[in-house]
């Protein structure tokens, strides 16, 4: 999503730190777009220290930062932002100004639309749409104009240049609650997990990634200020994945309530968050909240729905309520409520 006239500055002895995990079949795509051009793509390739032997090698990685300097220089030397993915070049800038015309809107629902839909001025070959279903968004990419279906490097860049965006404008990393491609699992089909941070699915009729409908409604954190520094070096957000989630409270609470049994301790719901540990614990202390107190919070909610609406058994109560076993169970609710769970419900029985 670049837009400046300022070249990316990378430090060469930082291009070869951190892990390999891009593909290189991307970068093939990319000197792909150079050969159809009739161009040579030895100066990106230098530029990101990766040797024209090792473009054509099955299974072989990059890291972030030469897929950053690569990408930067391609899309320089080809004045396509599209680097060949379309019918026709998108000169450079195309993708700050489709950024630019969202920048307004007061929420990122609003703000994604708007993206979806100038998208279609930059090129027919696509067609983005946001969609909700329930608690889903959905932001999805069909084939439009085209008659060859987009690439596995136009679906992966289009969806991760959107998805980044996203989170830059509310600030917040926006959690995947999927991804689905039309296309068969390519040989580095590992590197998705790394791509897209949720369950991903292949052979689907169209492209989409999905998330928490929650995130439509947060207000734009983003001025024209931050969008000119954000432009002088956009290409992490499409290459490195944001990291604070701004709903993160709201996120425990619906796990906890969705999948009690499944979530009794740290490491397993930041397991089904797709975040460490750690990274859990600290957020929630930055929000001002605790795992013991949310846990808390929902489990007592839930119990009391059940004592009051059903005449399950207090064992049941206890583990539909998302406790191993039913002694635990009366002793918490002793804590939340002074009573034992039988005392309670009678005492509030309609």
């Amino acid at each position: 999503m670049p837009a400046s006239t300022h070249r990316a500055t990378l430090d060469p002895a930082r291009l070869l730190v951190g892990p390999a995990l891009t593909p290189m079949a991307f970068v093939r795509a990319m000197v792909d777009a150079y050969e159809a051009r009739g161009l040579r793509p030895d100066g990106a390739l230098k530029a990101a220290h990766i040797a024209p032997a090792d473009v054509r090698k099955t299974g072989a990685r990059i890291t972030a930062a030469q897929m950053e300097a690569v990408s930067d220089a391609a899309m320089r030397e080809l004045d396509d932002e599209g680097l060949g993915c379309f019918s026709r070049a998108l000169p450079w800038g195309s993708y700050g100004m489709l950024a630019r015309a969202s920048l307004s809107a007061p929420t990122l629902g609003l703000a994604l639309r708007r993206w979806c839909r100038h998208h279609s001025l930059l090129t027919d070959d696509l067609q983005l749409s946001l969609e909700t279903t329930g608690d889903r968004a959905c932001i999805a990419l069909r084939p439009h104009r085209r008659p060859t279906p987009p690439t596995e490097f136009c679906v992966v860049s289009v969806l991760r240049n959107i998805h980044g965006l996203a989170s830059w404008y509310v600030d917040s990393r926006i959690p995947l609650r999927g991804a689905r491609f039309p296309y068969a699992p390519p040989p580095h089909v590992d590197a998705y997990r790394v791509l897209f941070d949720g369950p991903c699915s292949f052979g689907a009729e169209h492209a989409a990634i999905e998330f928490d409908a929650s995130y439509l409604a947060l207000p734009m954190r983003r001025d024209e200020v931050s969008m000119n520094l954000l432009l002088q070096r956009a290409l992490p957000l499409t290459v490195r994945s944001y990291r604070r989630d701004r709903l993160l409270v709201r996120r425990v609470r619906q796990v906890l309530a969705a999948q009690p049994l499944d979530a009794h301790n740290a490491d397993d719901l930041a397991a089904l968050l797709n975040v460490s540990a750690r990274t859990l614990h600290r957020q929630l202390k930055e929000e001002g909240a605790s795992l013991q107190t949310l846990k808390d919070e929902v489990r007592r909610q839930r119990a009391t729905e059940l004592l009051l609406r059903t005449r399950r058994p207090i064992k049941q109560v206890a583990q539909d309520s998302g406790f191993r076993n039913e002694k635990s169970f009366i002793r918490a609710f002793r804590g939340w409520t002074g009573r034992s769970p039988g005392e309670w419900r009678s005492e509030h029985a309609p």
